[in-house]
């Protein structure tokens, strides 16, 4: 904190409120102010201001008023459909924590944007060819 830039803003995209020393930020600043909800500046000896949102709390949590109901939906659809992978595919998968199948992760996607009524393109065969060629 004593040398990061001035206007700097930090928030804690973990899970625990640890990320962000705010002891420390409190006892470096010689003053502090709360400028609207979730974002207070703390202002440094050498008049740098630091911006800390949602008090150092997980940000999206705290600072997002929770998660609409429009991410949770997606959420527990992913949770849901992997659940009943994992159960599909129990005898051929290790016992370790594995990424939401791709299949999976464009199914809960497609059907999303689909009750919007959104149409997804399909690439062409020059755009596939395009996208496999990044290395």
């Amino acid at each position: 904190m004593r040398v990061m830039k001035n206007n700097a803003i930090m928030a804690n995209a973990g899970h625990f409120d640890v990320e962000v020393s705010k002891g420390d930020l409190n006892s470096l600043a010689v003053s502090t102010r709360v400028l609207k909800n979730n974002i207070e500046e703390f202002v440094m000896e050498d008049g740098r201001k630091l911006y800390l949102l949602a008090e150092g709390r997980l940000v999206n949590l705290a600072a997002g008023d929770g998660h609409p109901a429009e991410v949770m939906d997606l959420s527990f659809s992913l949770q849901a459909l992997s659940l009943l992978y994992v159960i599909k595919n129990r005898k051929e998968l290790d016992n370790h924590v594995y990424n939401v199948p791709e299949e999976i992760d464009r199914k809960v996607a497609y059907l999303r944007l689909k009750s919007q009524g959104v149409e997804i393109d399909e690439l062409t065969s020059e755009q596939k060819t395009y996208l496999a060629s990044w290395d």
